[in-house]
């Protein structure tokens, strides 16, 4: 809650049109410390939840990773593979969050902001990069709240900063 607070006194002077989240309540309330004191919209969009994991709600890593060792290996290291027998894939992930963004990009807008979570954060990441499922390891799960910015650009997304973590400091 802190991190979030100071990333909205770091993004203070900018006027977003709109503050898309996850209908998730902890990206809610993240969208919600960074909007601070303005009347900026906030748009809840369940698109834009964390990857739907089914079995594994609620366990931790370990547990997961005991009671089922194959598929947490698959899902950490080949996520190109990793089809689970309930829950969402990673390629089901990706053409929900695909979706979203051009969702979010028809709808204009100069300053937009998006509070989403890890693994759906490194699926826009994937996108903005070009970046196929079976190199998404390549990507780091970047902590809460850290921001990274892009610019549209003939219709597509263009990264200009990746993971700032210096208002966390």
């Amino acid at each position: 809650m802190e991190d979030a607070r100071k990333l909205g006194e770091k993004l203070q002077k900018i006027d977003f049109d709109y503050i898309y989240t996850s209908n998730q309540g902890r990206a809610i309330d993240t969208a919600r410390l960074i909007r601070g004191k303005k009347k900026t919209e906030i748009i809840e969009d369940h698109d834009l939840q964390e990857i739907r994991l089914s079995l594994w709600e609620g366990m931790t890593i370990d547990e997961i990773s005991k009671v089922y060792p194959e598929d947490y290996d698959t899902y950490m290291n080949r996520p190109d593979l990793y089809k689970p027998s309930e829950g969402e894939s990673y390629e089901d992930l990706y053409r929900r969050i695909n979706k979203v963004l051009k969702k979010i990009i028809s709808c204009g807008g100069k300053n937009i902001l998006i509070v989403t979570h890890g693994v759906s954060l490194k699926i826009i990441l994937a996108i903005i990069k070009n970046i196929p499922l079976n190199k998404l390891s390549e990507i780091p799960v970047y902590p809460g709240t850290a921001l990274n910015i892009c610019k549209i650009k003939d219709n597509s997304l263009e990264l200009i900063l990746e993971g700032d973590t210096s208002h966390m400091d």
